[in-house]
């Protein structure tokens, strides 16, 4: 929260203005972009913030360039999405004067059209990213060996779950990931569509089988889609929130997909293709959008195939949105300790009500990069005394 405090700051200075421009008082004002804010992850933080808020006579306009400026400072960042969403929502709920509506909405929509370019602007994998791909091969060969000492925390429910391969890989992609699941109770379902070339055609026949489940379950059903997987999970999640009980990705890009840098030159040719370009601009809009299911998407910084920030969802817009990081390549999260943990730590999440970690779960975070990005050997106090 701290790196946002800023941004969050010069905001709700903004979006305060922009109510108080209809006449609103600074009070209500303040208690309208409060309520707003409602299902934040740092919701207290931000009530603080907004409750500082001053104004005396603000240029709504001033006022946007200099949050957008400090955005543009810190770079690229998933999580501004929150900041235009929410504008639009205030635009959307509260009466605006008939002769300041346009004008409220022309500054609102400039606010969200700077964003994407800021946005637009991840760059690519780095060239030791790439070459570190070459370490997959060690990661799917050493978890032959490894597989038998994972932890394995038990669901005391069957809860069905349909996983999607990487792009260019097919079910024994996902050979790892499913004999997990299935261990620790499980029931996982194959995507069955022989090599995933990413190619739209695919939707339907994924749509179909989640129907399948669907029907056959009673139940929603999870999603977890790897690489260019996830792509699918994502815009079926969008489709059909009411049969999708959460969605997961990993090593996903789960947006930004037409500005998107990297060495895979037809990674997403569903999205991009000449051919079908006015369907595939359908699909870019689908994928940018935020499915109204629990999701949590898993990515590593030394990825060398897809920029990382790219993998990553807006965790301030909801509080059911969390972004796991791990260590390891892009080639080979199939074959991942990590990432089976904090699929299993997912699933369970949204079943059974949170318990206190046991020993073994405290020494499983000592494998995750968020502990070790922790100062001081306050660390291993905190995880094993508190």
């Amino acid at each position: 929260m701290e790196s946002n405090k800023i941004v969050y700051t010069a905001f709700a200075k903004f979006a305060v203005a922009i109510v108080v421009s209809q006449g609103a008082t600074l009070p209500k004002a303040k208690k309208i972009i409060t309520k707003s804010f409602e299902r934040h992850p740092f919701y207290k933080q931000v009530s603080k913030i907004v409750k500082k808020v001053k104004l005396e006579k603000e240029n709504l306009n001033i006022l946007s360039n200099e949050c957008l400026s400090i955005c543009e400072d810190f770079g690229p960042d998933r999580d501004y999405i929150t900041l235009v969403l929410l504008l639009e929502k205030i635009y959307k709920n509260e009466e605006f004067q008939e002769i300041e509506k346009d004008t409220i909405s022309n500054i609102i929509n400039n606010f969200k059209t700077e964003i994407d370019r800021i946005n637009a602007n991840i760059p690519p994998p780095p060239l030791f990213n790439v070459l570190l791909e070459t370490r997959a091969v060690t990661e799917w060969t050493s978890m032959f060996w490894l597989y038998p000492f994972i932890p394995k925390h038990k669901s005391e429910k069957s809860k069905p779950i349909l996983l999607m391969p990487p792009y260019l890989g097919n079910d024994n992609s996902t050979i790892f990931v499913r004999k997990y699941l299935k261990s620790i109770g499980f029931k996982t379902y194959k995507w069955d569509l022989g090599v995933n070339m990413i190619n739209s055609k695919s939707l339907p026949k994924l749509i179909e089988k989640l129907d399948e489940i669907y029907e056959k379950h009673q139940e929603k059903v999870s999603l977890v889609g790897w690489s260019g997987g996830g792509i699918f999970a994502k815009i079926i999640a969008n489709r059909y929130p009411e049969k999708v009980a959460q969605l997961i990705t990993i090593g996903s890009p789960v947006w930004g997909v037409k500005d998107m840098k990297t060495p895979i030159v037809r990674t997403l040719e569903f999205v991009r293709g000449a051919k079908l370009r006015e369907r595939n601009l359908k699909f870019i809009k689908e994928l940018d959008e935020i499915p109204k299911v629990p999701i949590t998407c898993i990515y590593t910084k030394t990825d060398g195939l897809i920029p990382w920030k790219n993998c990553m969802e807006a965790e301030t817009f909801r509080d059911d949105i969390k972004n796991v990081e791990v260590f390891g390549s892009h080639c080979g999260m199939g074959a991942n300790a990590t990432v089976l943990l904090t699929l299993a730590n997912a699933l369970n999440a949204t079943i059974e009500k949170a318990e206190k970690k046991s020993i073994i779960e405290k020494v499983e975070t000592l494998f995750f990069p968020q502990f070790w990005e922790q100062k001081g050997v306050s660390k291993f106090t905190n995880l094993f005394f508190n």
